[in-house]
């Protein structure tokens, strides 16, 4: 008896071994049916399609009445600037703070926690800190509204509004240069501590060895983040609410404004734009992944 309650119980212990991943990956699995969900239902609004409101007829009016918007020219190319000025500015910026950081050979702790503090800081509250400091009445203007530089702080402009989305280029640059230098320190690393020291040793110079050993070792790792970045920037509407003009506004701030809406036929117009901001970042990302099977197939064809 002792031994089939034995057996029984180890019985028991192998059921609950082999049941466990899955009762840990359920709240996970809950979260992904959560988020699937919202795409899904976004996805058939975009399409006119609401069961609770009685639309139920598949239509293509909504993008057909977003692509004839008299702004929208102005809202994806604005859009388009602002995606492709700050992911530039990151991918330059994130690979020289990378080669820097190995040059210094900082720390691993210290070079780490300066690289996630930026990272792991929320878009919106950066744009409130470059809010406050520059824009009309911020820490910066006020510091220069004394009599013998009036004219410098009348003539400063504020980050907020700007047409030239200076401040929203910015904030998208703090966060996302650690991001690109994050993606490529490791690599880096490895490549200035091998090769790095195998091209000094033949002579080459600092510079001659960065760009051409250790910038084209790093270049998949920092061209993915850039793909990363640049559709982030894109399709992200907080900063350009925050800080952008009243005219052109992006299409995800076009989005979220029609979705704001009080009639709720109108969220249908807000999921076809939230539709086609997400197909250009679709097709951006398409571009990439072809680019580099080329790339791959290329090299693999030299070996």
């Amino acid at each position: 008896m002792h031994a089939a309650s034995a057996e029984d119980g180890l019985r028991r212990r192998r059921i609950a071994t082999r049941l466990a991943p899955y009762a840990l990956a359920l709240p996970a699995c809950a979260l992904a049916a959560v988020f699937a969900y919202g795409v899904i239902v976004g996805v058939l609004q975009g399409f006119g399609i609401m069961p609770s409101l009685g639309m139920n007829a598949f239509t293509l009016d909504y993008y057909v009445q977003a692509l004839a918007r008299p702004d929208f020219t102005a809202s994806i190319a604005y859009s388009l600037y602002l995606s492709a000025v700050s992911s530039a500015i990151a991918l330059a910026g994130g690979v020289l703070l990378a080669w820097a950081l190995c040059a210094v050979q900082a720390r691993t702790a210290v070079r780490m926690l300066g690289l996630q503090v930026p990272i792991l800081t929320m878009h919106a509250l950066v744009a409130l800190a470059v809010t406050f400091l520059f824009s009309g009445s911020g820490l910066v203007a006020r510091l220069l509204a004394d009599p013998a530089a009036q004219s410098a702080a009348q003539s400063a402009v504020s980050v907020v509004g700007d047409p030239s989305g200076w401040g929203i280029v910015a904030v998208y640059a703090w966060k996302e240069i650690p991001y690109v230098a994050f993606c490529a320190i490791t690599i880096m690393m490895h490549v200035s501590s091998t090769l790095g020291e195998a091209a000094a040793l033949s002579g080459a110079s600092p510079a001659r060895t960065f760009f051409s050993v250790t910038l084209p070792l790093c270049a998949p790792a920092a061209v993915q983040a850039f793909v990363v970045v640049a559709a982030f920037s894109f399709g992200s509407y907080e900063v350009a609410y925050l800080l952008g003009p009243t005219y052109p506004k992006t299409l995800p701030v076009l989005a979220y404004m029609e979705f704001q809406d009080p009639d709720l036929v109108n969220r249908c117009y807000a999921m076809a734009l939230n539709g086609i901001t997400t197909g250009v970042c679709a097709l951006t990302a398409a571009v990439y992944f072809v680019a580099a099977r080329v790339q791959r197939r290329q090299e693999g064809s030299r070996d």
